[in-house]
């Protein structure tokens, strides 16, 4: 095994739940593939420039595109997910938090499809956004990609409702986190209705200008949001998740056009994190 290469624990795991192909010529092997397809990634290299034991860099980068496009590495995740939450390895601590990434001029100029390029224009040029939600251990819940300049709280109730654990067996999917942290740019009166409404107990501190507001307003302000300090402190774990997806530097940097492939990069990184 190679450097950035699955290993056999990993390629034992998404074997069974790569798509195959009984008809036509046989096709390069998939473990071949899968291994090409991580390290350009891992590396952040163009698809031209992946080595040659990998196999023609056109059937990696149509092999990925298709695995995207019918769902693979989505399904792929969901099967790790659930099969984590079967055996109680889940802890539904979810901390929620938002990163920034910045595009490479090749990621500009993609069409528009139904979802667009997820891409924003600051003063730093092209950027796109991850909104993330991730388990007390740090592993990807679920995350959705905008671009740079979108605020995170508009985000919030997408990403929570993103969440979605399924059963083995019977039972509908977990879609609910036993308790939410998030940082003060999710401080808003409609976020901690939305989660009061659920029953979900959150962990959001309130903005200064929001706590002097209240203040000036002396009883008909009403009282101060709870906000426990010790619990606020396994915050942490979302941004160590995000610093793990960003050691594959293909993330780090966003190279791709559009949002589908991209989306599929972070998906397959999130797996083996899983897995």
């Amino acid at each position: 095994m190679r450097r950035h290469e699955l290993s056999d624990r990993e390629w034992e795991f998404v074997q069974p739940l790569l798509p195959s192909s009984l008809r036509g010529r046989k096709r390069l092997d998939d473990r071949r593939v899968l291994n090409g397809i991580v390290w350009k990634f891992r590396t952040g290299t163009a698809w031209r420039d992946v080595p040659v034991r990998y196999g023609s860099w056109a059937t990696l980068h149509t092999r990925f595109r298709r695995w995207a496009a019918d769902g693979t590495f989505e399904r792929m995740l969901r099967t790790a997910q659930a099969k984590a939450d079967a055996a109680g390895d889940i802890s539904w601590l979810v901390s929620v938090d938002s990163t920034i990434v910045r595009a490479h001029q090749h990621a500009a100029g993609a069409k528009k499809g139904l979802r667009g390029p997820a891409l924003g224009r600051s003063r730093g040029g092209l950027t796109s956004k991850i909104h993330l939600a991730c388990d007390a251990l740090g592993r990807p819940l679920a995350f959705v990609f905008t671009g740079g300049n979108i605020n995170d709280c508009t985000q919030f109730t997408t990403v929570m409702e993103a969440i979605r654990v399924p059963r083995i067996g019977l039972g509908r999917p977990r879609v609910r986190p036993a308790h939410v942290l998030g940082d003060k740019g999710y401080s808003s009166r409609a976020i901690r209705t939305w989660l009061r409404r659920r029953g979900i107990a959150h962990t959001i501190p309130e903005r200064a200008d929001q706590a002097r507001n209240r203040l000036r307003r002396g009883s008909r302000g009403g009282r101060p949001p709870a906000f426990d300090r010790s619990v606020y402190k396994q915050r942490n774990v979302v941004e160590r998740c995000f610093n793990r997806l960003k050691q594959w530097r293909g993330i780090a940097t966003r190279y791709d056009k559009t949002a589908e492939s991209y989306e599929a990069a972070v998906t397959l990184a999130a797996l083996l994190m899983w897995v």
